[in-house]
């Protein structure tokens, strides 16, 4: 063989490894950088948020309607009902991080389409559903009234300091006061540059924070993605420490309390403490090779977080649903543990069944007879939430 074959050969078996290289990398699971669009861990964090109010409802509701007086069963389940609800919170930093990104890539009229079609008929359904069935029962006759009604389906009751009617949609309400403020802030300053209309959406944004403090909650997931965008993180040495620690901080000051985040709540310094320590977790949780990565890199929790929308919205009528049947039965013995755990093997299942099949008739259809294509893309694809 010549010198000249040889070194031709040399380069083409170099390039053969180089592509196999290459195409064995890409196969390759790999952690979700900064500035990616998709992050597998915070997807899953949504269903972890979504089955936490799911089980806090189910603890906290076999209390409320079923054993009232059993002070044992109260005590017991005070903890894990309040930090179930905690899962809200979660649901609000999440929100903040993975909005963002969708309000840069689209104009505020292809981002409100999308914001309706991904949220809005899922949403309605079951708003319809309740409105009907009060009309019926007249079980809560002060949310028939018309004043009430048009409020809640239009999303805009916490301007008009009505109820929200659909369960668990009163957080909707605060999403969609987010949605709308983030994308004028972002037309305004972004896209039209505009001082003075800059300034002012600002100051509505500090106003709105004042007002309604759980929207400090988004804020907060607006900064870890900044952060996350920038590669800003704690040196790696400490990021898990510092994980355990923040997580630690959501578990105590989570569970000895039910926040609201009301003004008149906010001289309480435990709710700065969860706004803190919620917000620390969720940045320390998203970075890569994090315990929380590692634990939630499970196809069962990827799934939940796809239809962790869905679980969070039909949830209360299946387990309203079953508790009716299990009272009728005569199913909640005196032993009141017991009787839980065996309405958790009955309601869990049951609305996860529930849930597939509103997620796919009632969330994920509407969006793509719209925009054909798929709400949540491909896990490998990378691709950011429509």
């Amino acid at each position: 063989m010549t010198e000249h074959a040889a070194t031709v050969l040399g380069r083409e078996e170099a390039a053969v490894a180089a592509l196999a290289a290459e195409a064995a990398a890409a196969a390759r699971p790999r952690a979700p950088k900064s500035g990616e669009g998709f992050n597998s861990t915070v997807h899953s964090l949504r269903g972890v948020a979504a089955m936490m109010v799911f089980l806090a409802h189910v603890v906290g509701g076999v209390g409320e309607n079923v054993y009232p007086h059993d002070a044992a069963y109260l005590a017991a389940t005070y903890a894990p009902w309040n930090f179930g609800r905690w899962g809200v919170w979660l649901f609000f930093v999440i929100s903040g991080y993975v909005i963002l990104p969708s309000v840069l890539r689209y104009t505020p009229r292809e981002f409100a389409l999308r914001r309706f079609f991904r949220l809005y008929p899922l949403f309605l359904a079951f708003s319809l559903l309740f409105i009907a069935v009060n009309a019926v029962s007249n079980a809560y006759p002060e949310l028939n009234m018309l004043s009430v009604i048009a409020p809640a389906l239009l999303l805009v009751n916490l301007l008009t300091r009505t109820e929200q009617l659909t369960p668990n949609a009163w957080s909707l309400s605060y999403e969609v006061l987010f949605y709308a403020v983030t994308c004028l802030t972002v037309h305004v300053a972004l896209r039209r540059h505009n001082r003075v209309q800059t300034v002012l959406m600002a100051l509505v944004c500090a106003a709105l924070v004042y007002r309604f403090p759980a929207m400090a909650f988004f804020a907060a997931g607006i900064g870890a993605r900044l952060l996350d965008d920038h590669a800003i993180r704690p040196p790696r040495a400490w990021s898990r420490p510092l994980e355990v620690l923040a997580f630690a901080g959501c578990l105590y000051f989570g569970s000895i309390q039910h926040y609201g985040f009301l003004p008149k709540e906010m001289g309480d310094p435990r709710a700065y403490a969860v706004l803190f320590f919620t917000s620390a977790y969720f940045f320390m949780a998203i970075a890569p090779g994090s315990l929380t990565a590692r634990l939630l890199d499970r196809p069962a929790a990827f799934y939940l977080g796809t239809v962790s929308y869905s679980l969070y919205l039909a949830h209360p009528y299946s387990y309203f649903a079953m508790r009716h049947v299990f009272v009728r039965l005569g199913l909640f013995g005196e032993h009141a543990g017991l009787s839980l755990a065996l309405f958790l093997a009955v309601v869990v299942p049951v609305t996860l069944v529930f849930t597939r099949l509103v997620y796919h008739w009632l969330e994920r259809y509407p969006y793509q007879w719209f925009f054909h294509e798929r709400v949540f893309h491909r896990r490998d694809a990378r691709a950011e939430t429509s």
